[in-house]
């Protein structure tokens, strides 16, 4: 099973106290991002996982995104 489906299918409440803590959130996002990348690649997959590795502060939107949608943004 890969990360991204392990993630989304995670209780809402875990998903944002992952995303919540800063370093750990940064690095949960990049393993999903680079995960849900493997699985299937396409350009939403890249532009997600670029703008999440050199944009640390963008697991924020993430965690917004997740609250609202139950996935990240940009992960397809």
């Amino acid at each position: 099973m890969s990360f991204n489906k392990w993630f989304e299918k995670q209780n809402r409440l875990i998903q944002l106290i992952l995303l919540l803590i800063p370093f750990v959130g940064w690095i949960v996002e990049i393993l999903v991002r680079l995960s849900a990348l493997l699985t299937k690649t396409n350009l939403v997959n890249i532009l997600g996982f670029i703008f999440g590795l050199i944009i640390p502060i963008f697991s924020w939107l993430d965690l917004i995104w997740v609250l609202l949608f139950k996935h990240l943004i940009l992960c397809d």
